[in-house]
């Protein structure tokens, strides 16, 4: 079978375009357009990007895209991994956040009721006996005489 680079260079050729113009027509940079021609995928970025040149590359000859990326998997023998998502282990720091998460419910629940008692407390008991019992009359009556 014939290798995916040789294979998208002899379709270009056929159609009597230039490495140029496939740069231009699939906006793929002309150095990557050459590691495909020659089949030197790695020294392409991440597997996506190249997929995704691939796609546009074939678009651009005409060819069918789910056959070039066929030949593509087989020639690199790509195994599609799932990644495994990643968890909080279920035990110890699990139940330590809900120990920290109801620590901090509380010392909250505390500084509001602080906050409302301040808010809420009657006003005139914080003042000392004597200034609450004077009239004015007396107060001024004082200094003069």
């Amino acid at each position: 079978m014939e290798s995916i680079g040789r294979y998208l260079k002899g379709m270009r050729e056929a159609h009597g375009m230039s490495v140029e113009e496939i740069a231009r027509a699939t906006r793929i940079p002309i150095s990557s357009i050459e590691h495909i021609e020659g089949d030197h995928f790695d020294d392409l970025p991440a597997e996506v990007f190249v997929r995704g040149f691939l796609r546009s590359y074939a678009r651009a000859v005409q060819v069918s895209v789910d056959d070039v990326l066929a030949r593509y998997t087989a020639s690199r023998r790509v195994s599609l991994v799932t990644p495994i998502p990643l968890s909080a282990p279920q035990g110890r720091k699990s139940s330590g956040r809900r120990v920290g998460v109801a620590i901090a419910f509380v010392l909250l629940l505390i500084l509001f009721t602080v906050a409302i008692s301040i808010v809420l407390r009657p006003r005139g008991q914080g003042i000392p006996r004597e200034l609450s019992n004077t009239t004015p009359s007396t107060s001024s009556a004082s200094f003069l005489g």
